[in-house]
C-alpha cells in the first residue's frame, strides 16, 4: 500500500477518478510535475517525500506539492540505467534523520553500485555528514543493471540489491558483488551471521546470488525478503529470496502474478508466503 501511495504521490493528476484497491478507494491528485526520470521514493514521518532522480537531483517534496533541491548527496555516475537511484528512509528516523541513497559510483574499470548515508538537516535541504557505506568490490564498463533497491530488514540490517551489470557468469561467482543481494549493518559493517562470511574467497555481505537485476524489493507480512527482477526476453520474475541463495519457486509474467494473486485473494490468503509460485526460470543461479 505504501508504494501505491508513493506512486500516486509522484504520478497522479487532479483530479481523477478514484482508484479501487483492496484497501478502499483512493482518489488520485497532482502533487508534483516536471520531473526527469525519477527512480526512488520515501516518505518521511510528517508525510513529506524524499525523491531521486536519476541524473544525481535529490527533492523533498512537502504535502503540499512544494519542492526543494537536497544538497549534500554523492557524486554519481549518470550513465545509461546508472545515476541516483534508491533512497531509503530506517524506522528509526525520527531520531536518527539519516537518509540512506544508492547509486552508481565511478570505479577504477568503470561504475558499480554504492550505497551511502546522510544526516538530513531539519529544514530538508541538506545531507549532512554524507559517507559511503558500501561499494561494489569492482567497476565495469557499460551503463546496465546496477539493481540499486534499498529494504530495511526486521532486525535493522539493510538489504542493497545489485545488479549483474551485463556480465552473466559473475553473477556465479561469490567473489564477486554482481548479481547478488547483499545485507550489511548500518554502519555498512558486515553482519556475523551472513551466509559467506566463513566462505574463502567470497564477499562477505553476499546474502543471495545468481541475480540478474533486481530493482524491486519489499518484506512480507513475515519480514521474508522478495526481489522482483527483469528478465530477458520477457522473463520477469518475482524471487523468494533465501540466506546463501535464491528460492527455485518463482513468479514471472505479470498474467501469471495477476492471477496468483487473484487465487490467494479467493481463497483468503494473507501475503506473498501463501502464493504457489509460477514457473521455472531460475535467473543466473545454476541447478
Amino acid at each position: 500500500m505504501i508504494r501505491l501511495i508513493a506512486l500516486i504521490f509522484l504520478l497522479g493528476a487532479s483530479p481523477l477518478a478514484a482508484l479501487d484497491t483492496s484497501s478502499g478507494s483512493v482518489n488520485v491528485q497532482r502533487m508534483i510535475d516536471g520531473l526527469e526520470e525519477p527512480w526512488g521514493i520515501a516518505i518521511l514521518p510528517n508525510g513529506d517525500a524524499l525523491v531521486t532522480e536519476r541524473d544525481g537531483r535529490f527533492l523533498r517534496v512537502t504535502a503540499k506539492g512544494r519542492k526543494n533541491a537536497i544538497s549534500g548527496i554523492p557524486k554519481v555516475r549518470a550513465n545509461g540505467q546508472g545515476g541516483l537511484l534508491d533512497v531509503m528512509v530506517p524506522r528509526d528516523f525520527a531520531q536518527s534523520r539519516l537518509v540512506y541513497l544508492s547509486f552508481s559510483k565511478r570505479q577504477a574499470g568503470g561504475a558499480g553500485t554504492a550505497l551511502a548515508v546522510g544526516q538530513l538537516s531539519e529544514d530538508g535541504t541538506r545531507l549532512r555528514g554524507t559517507k559511503i557505506i558500501f561499494e561494489m568490490a569492482s567497476g565495469s564498463r557499460g551503463g546496465r543493471h546496477f539493481g540499486s533497491r534499498i529494504v530495511e530488514a526486521t532486525d535493522g540490517t539493510l538489504f542493497l540489491t545489485i545488479g549483474e551489470r551485463g556480465d552473466r557468469p559473475s553473477a556465479q561467482d561469490l567473489g564477486s558483488h554482481n548479481g547478488t543481494v547483499v545485507r550489511i549493518n548500518p554502519d555498512g559493517s558486515v553482519p556475523s551471521d551472513n551466509p559467506f562470511v566463513r566462505t574463502d574467497g567470497a564477499q562477505p555481505h553476499i546474502w543471495s546470488y545468481g541475480h540478474r537485476n533486481p530493482q524491486g524489493a519489499a518484506l512480507d507480512q513475515n519480514g521474508q525478503l522478495w526481489v522482483a527482477e527483469h528478465g530477458a526476453k520477457g522473463g520477469d520474475e518475482v524471487n523468494r529470496v533465501r540466506k546463501g541463495g535464491i528460492m527455485v519457486g518463482l513468479l514471472y509474467r505479470m498474467a501469471n502474478i495477476i492471477q496468483a494473486a487473484k487465487s490467494a485473494l479467493a481463497h483468503k490468503m494473507l501475503g506473498w508466503s501463501s502464493l504457489k509460485c509460477i514457473g521455472t526460470r531460475r535467473s543466473h543461479r545454476l541447478a
